[in-house]
């Protein structure tokens, strides 16, 4: 009776009301004041069974589930009593209650609508930190489990103030885990790892929240898992199924970061992921770094993947003071994923990819002061691998660009210092790893004369190095056929697996247009000194040639070529006896080539019989070539006309085969000149005639000088600045002008190479009627004047003619002998129109 009275006594004192019943509801322990609480404090009180082994009352969460979801207004006060439940058994380490206590929260957080889970997210997050914040890890686990819960969780009403810096701290840090017990310390860190997964889940599709990419953020979150990543195998052998160790767990969180980052937050990715491979020195060895770089480069999107070229690109920058090892792992990491992104960069983000590479190349080339060391020739070995990993995925036309860029920033082959040297070797080196991933289809198109103008100059560089890598690139664009692995032994044996296909009308007008001056450099090459690789080197390249472009229209420029090395061979009093004999046996070694090319029977067999001939009286006129540092035979005389290639002879065959034969008999071998690709050679159109117009030829040349630099006038650099050249230049035509006079030039240049010689007469007959008339006009006046004496007539006849056009090339037309006999009465010779040998 006291207990009742106790406590119903202060129902007459109503201002003690409120304090009776907080009294009573926490304090009281005989039950009797139960129903004075709100319901949902009871209904939470029920979920929680007498013993906590026995687990959460099922039936009771039922109801504590269904008041909620009738009365949402509820479930704030709910979350905070829960939590409130849960923060006194922490401190009181029940540690069951506190498990049965987030298991509710979990049952709610699941069963409430989106509409009104603000009520009670705020509640559940501080259950959620309270928890980690323990100690225990079983507590730690439970709830990052329930955060992820919630993360995977789409809310439609948005969040102003809530923020995660705790959660992606802890996380964090959990990440790092170092239990004794490997099983506890994996769980912990899987934990962890599943914990920043659903912090990046649910914060970069919300807009309102913390930004997740921010750089405190991000330094904490990118070397989390590049930790976890670099403590065991990244590789998964299923990619479905679910990870189950921390490195897979981790690899996979960082490629759902990565493809969520977008063009502005990939760099706040990647500098984190930078600076922890330079703190724990991961890149030497740089598996990892590859490993690492090659997920990055499959998970983002691909519109952005170039930028991780530029960012490890710039990274390489900031490390130029670094050890070779340091930045020659760089270098290959960029070569292994510069692939990737090839295919997504077009145009100026391209080129800009080369020149940045480019330039490392000639930095690294700057900063070596005496011979290059191991170390930094690997260094530049990956930079060139990057590059031409990089041209590989572009199409054709673009790798035509990229080495045509790569050629206008190589020094001029007049710069003899070594540093330019090797310079020029390096970038050389770089062009040749783009030409070995481009496939010719036409010579035309792989040699424009932007392209193949300083190839050629660089083709008579004196430097040997350089000599060979130019053929080299030769060699790499023009084989077709995968043909140059057979003809790298100079041989006069028949090569039987070579792949042999008729030009196309494109290369042979190619061939008649640049076939000489590729030649014209390849002898120049041949001719500077007895080296063995660069007689191979050449020799291959100019088999090449002949392979793919050898036919009844062409066989006569390599003829030429051919009879030239050997005249070269014979005449050049510089050369070395070896010299002139390895000059002979490759000369021997194209002519049996080209018969076998072309089919010429008769041509074949005259060079066999040669070639039987020289293995009886000197075999050292064949191959092999013989090396200076190699003992060679005491005689060796070259100078055996019979054992020679005979140019009559060679005609002849051609002749039989039923091939034109007039520029072999009548046009001139190649020879030893240090002419530019602007000075033609006149190959398939001038020759056609015995003797050639000065004027059309001096026109011609113009019109390929034009051709090969269009737009470029040449001054002289010491021209002086004064009044008379002011005026000069302003009289000059302008640049509408100027392209016309170019096209006209052009087209005079086309019709002359491409019009019949019949149609050229026709064209001229007017011009020449006209030189005629003007002609006899002169002479009758001549006559008239008899005391000037014969030889004297004669003399200003033949002046008069030269000054007229220049149509008297060759042996004089008037002859002293013949004008004393029209003297006599007869019609002077001089009265006759001239043939029509003489009209062009």
């Amino acid at each position: 009776m006291s207990m009742i009275k106790c406590c119903f006594e202060p129902l007459e004192m109503p201002e003690f009301l409120d304090s009776f019943v907080k009294k009573c509801t926490e304090g009281c322990c005989c039950g009797c004041c139960s129903a004075l609480r709100p319901r949902y404090k009871r209904l939470v009180d029920n979920i929680f069974p007498a013993n906590p082994e026995d687990g959460l009352v099922k039936s009771n969460m039922e109801k504590l589930t269904f008041y909620s979801l009738r009365s949402p207004e509820k479930l704030d006060r709910i979350g905070e009593y829960l939590y409130q439940r849960a923060s006194k058994d922490i401190y009181r380490k029940r540690y069951k209650f506190v498990e049965i206590a987030m298991e509710a929260m979990d049952l709610l957080l699941m069963a409430c609508h989106a509409q009104i889970l603000n009520l009670f997210v705020e509640s559940f997050l501080r259950m959620v930190q309270k928890l980690l914040e323990d100690t225990n890890p079983t507590l730690q686990i439970m709830a990052t489990n329930s955060f992820v819960r919630f993360a995977n969780i789409e809310e439609d009403t948005p969040s102003y103030h809530r923020r995660y810096d705790f959660f992606i701290s802890k996380f964090s840090s959990m990440c790092y885990g170092n239990n004794d017990d490997m099983e506890l310390r994996d769980s912990i860190r899987m934990a962890g790892i599943k914990g920043l997964q659903g912090v990046i889940r649910k914060t970069v599709s919300d807009d309102l929240v913390a930004n997740i990419w921010e750089k405190q953020h991000m330094e904490k979150i990118v070397p989390s898992l590049l930790f976890n990543m670099q403590s065991g195998p990244s590789k998964s052998t299923d990619t479905e199924a679910t990870p189950s160790t921390p490195p897979l767990l981790a690899e996979a969180v960082l490629r759902e970061l990565v493809s969520r980052a977008s063009f502005g937050h990939i760099k706040s990715v990647l500098k984190p992921l930078l600076t922890h491979l330079d703190h724990h020195k991961l890149w030497v060895p740089n598996k990892f770094a590859i490993d690492t770089f090659r997920i990055v480069m499959i998970s983002i999107q691909p519109q952005y993947s170039y930028t991780v070229v530029e960012t490890l690109m710039s990274h390489l920058d900031q490390n130029l003071t670094s050890s070779p090892k340091t930045r020659t792992s760089l270098a290959v990491v960029l070569s292994k994923i510069i692939a990737i992104a090839a295919g997504e960069s077009v145009g100026p983000s391209a080129l800009d990819i080369i020149n940045n590479l480019l330039m490392h190349l000639k930095t690294s080339v700057s900063t070596q002061h005496d011979e290059s060391t191991p170390e930094e020739t690997q260094y530049q070995e990956a930079l060139i691998n990057a590059l031409g990993e990089f041209a590989n995925h572009h199409p054709d036309y673009q790798k035509i660009e990229i080495m045509l860029f790569i050629m206008n920033t190589v020094p001029d082959p007049s710069n003899k210092s070594k540093g330019d040297q090797l310079l020029q070797n390096i970038l050389l080196k770089s062009l040749l790893k783009v030409g070995t991933q481009y496939r010719t289809v036409s010579f035309e198109k792989a040699f424009p004369v932007s392209f193949l103008q300083p190839l050629l100059k660089m083709a008579r560089a004196a430097s040997i190095p350089i000599r060979i890598i130019v053929m080299q690139i030769f060699q790499q664009l023009l084989d077709r056929h995968q043909n140059q692995h057979l003809l790298n032994v100079i041989s006069v044996s028949h090569y039987p697996t070579l792949t042999i296909e008729s030009p196309t009308r494109s290369d042979i007008l190619f061939t008649h247009k640049y076939g000489s001056n590729i030649l014209q450099a390849i002898i120049e090459s041949m001719s500077q000194e007895n080296h063995l690789e660069v007689l191979k080197s050449s020799y291959n390249t100019i088999a090449l040639v002949i392979v793919e472009m050898a036919c009844g229209e062409t066989v006569q420029e390599f003829l030429l070529f051919i009879l030239g090395v050997q005249q070269v061979a014979v005449t050049e009093v510089e050369l070395s006896p070896k010299h002139r004999c390895n000059l002979h046996s490759i000369a021997i070694s194209l002519l049996i080539l080209l018969g076998r090319c072309t089919g010429i029977g008769s041509l074949v067999e005259y060079v066999e019989k040669l070639i039987q001939a020289r293995k009886e009286e000197a075999s050292y006129l064949l191959p092999p070539l013989m090396d200076n540092d190699k003992s060679a035979p005491s005689t060796l005389n070259t100078n055996l006309p019979h054992l020679l290639v005979d140019k009559l002879a060679v005609a002849e065959c051609l002749q039989q085969a039923g091939l034109e034969n007039n520029r072999v008999q009548t046009g001139t071998p190649y020879a030893l000149n240090q002419t530019d690709i602007s000075a033609h050679r006149h190959s398939w159109v001038d020759t056609h005639s015995a003797v050639r117009n000065s004027v059309v030829d001096s026109s011609y040349n113009d019109i390929e000088s034009v051709s090969s630099s269009p737009g470029v006038q040449k001054r002289s650099l010491a021209s002086e600045y004064n009044f008379e050249s002011m005026k000069r230049v302003l009289a000059e035509p302008t640049e509408v002008a100027k392209r016309e006079a170019r096209e006209k030039q052009m087209q005079i240049g086309r019709t002359f190479r491409e019009t019949a010689f019949e149609d050229l007469v026709r064209r001229t007959e007017p011009k020449h009627d006209v030189i005629q008339n003007k002609l006899n006009e002169i002479f009758n006046a001549l006559s008239a004047e008899r005391q000037i004496s014969a030889s004297c007539g004669v003399q200003a006849a033949g002046s008069l003619l030269a000054a007229n056009g220049g149509l008297l090339n060759g042996p004089s037309m008037i002859e002293p002998g013949k004008h004393h006999v029209a003297a006599g009465g007869q019609r002077p010779i001089y009265e006759n129109n001239f043939p029509e040998l003489f009209f062009y």
